[in-house]
């Protein structure tokens, strides 16, 4: 008799299932490819393979020319974490952005190493866009106390997704007893993190929600999105489509581009209309 679960780990064409009863699974796909992503609901065969997963609610993945790669099905949050130190890119930030605007998440960003000071001014800086944006931060120190994050997840099933070495295992590690997430010291000399989780994996919190660690990245591609959902994921932008002079309105070199009067009377941080142009450019 074929079991029911949901996927807590993914390690390439395996996975770990919890199955209604609490106990735990191994399943692998039918076939070379592998279709499912951690938060799915599966059904497997008594001897471990998966023939399915029911319907989801939504699926954020990446994308860029040659291959899609899902990062958790049936989120309802996604926590972009940041950090002081290393630097991070506020494009991908803004990728991100796009791809969860386009599953209906809501999204807040995790500023983590606060406790380091002599960066914070330039973390802000960083994030001031977003912040005018009316997206919600969080500073915190994992390292120190993760608890300000404590009250958003609560009845959520929160992602989290940043580069690497902004502190996603520490914070992992701080939020849910016993996780034991690996951690890694930085690499300092090319100001950036070195991998840590290799793997993505779910976890209950003591407050009832969820929370999905994913392996870092440094790359977010918006392949899978039209340019006319990449348009729509900048929820900025919207109050001023369609009032271009052009339908087709590239927000470049068009005269009467609205977007473009936006940025000029502040209302639009200039710095948002260059990432809108670089994703444009890819598609």
């Amino acid at each position: 008799m074929n079991k029911h679960g949901i996927i807590v780990a993914a390690f390439g064409r395996h996975y770990e299932i919890e199955l209604g009863d609490g106990s735990l699974a191994t399943g692998y796909p039918r076939g070379k490819k592998s279709p499912f992503a951690v938060g799915d609901e599966v059904e497997l065969t008594p001897d471990g393979q998966i023939t399915g997963h029911g319907p989801r609610r939504t699926l954020l993945y990446r994308s860029d020319a040659y291959r899609e790669k899902l990062i958790a099905a049936n989120a309802t949050q996604l926590l972009l974490v940041v950090a002081t130190d290393p630097s991070f890119s506020d494009m991908l930030l803004s990728r991100a952005l796009v791809a969860a605007e386009h599953q209906g998440l809501h999204t807040t960003i995790v500023l983590n190493k606060s406790d380091l000071a002599a960066a914070l001014p330039a973390a802000r800086k960083l994030l001031a866009p977003f912040i005018a944006l009316g997206c919600r931060v969080v500073e915190l120190s994992a390292r120190l106390d993760a608890s300000p994050l404590l009250p958003l997840l609560a009845g959520e099933c929160s992602v989290l997704v940043g580069q690497s070495g902004m502190g996603k295992s520490t914070l992992t590690n701080a939020l849910v007893p016993g996780a034991a997430a690996p951690t890694r010291e930085l690499s300092t000399a090319l100001d950036s993190g070195k991998h840590t989780t290799t793997y993505a994996r779910l976890y209950r919190l003591p407050n009832g929600g969820t929370l999905i660690d994913s392996p870092g990245l440094q790359e977010f591609g918006l392949k899978h999105l039209t340019p006319q959902e990449i348009e729509f994921g900048f929820a900025e932008f919207r109050p001023f489509l369609g009032q271009c002079r052009f339908r087709d309105c590239q927000h470049q070199a068009e005269p009467d581009c609205a977007i473009k009067a936006a940025v000029a009377s502040g209302v639009i941080h200039p710095r948002r209309l260059e990432h809108f142009r670089q994703f444009i450019s890819e598609q």
